[in-house]
């Protein structure tokens, strides 16, 4: 979705679809995955604990699409 938005510039909300479509599909399937959002749920609460204990905010991991 991504690199078609980039080639398409501002028509992408018309040549796109397709890939709109398939990365809403892609995202519905992880959120409604219950051992998905107990795995996020688990990573959350242990920085969350790591915050708390030191004052010392992670660094934000990068995504790197699998293009």
């Amino acid at each position: 979705f991504t690199k078609c938005c980039q080639e398409t510039g501002i028509l992408m909300v018309v040549k796109c679809r397709q890939e709109n479509t398939a990365l809403k599909d892609c995202l519905v399937g992880y959120y409604s995955d219950p051992s998905f959002y107990e795995e996020c749920k688990a990573e959350y609460l242990k920085q969350r604990e790591e915050y708390r204990a030191t004052g010392i905010k992670k660094k934000r991991q990068r995504f790197t699409p699998n293009v």
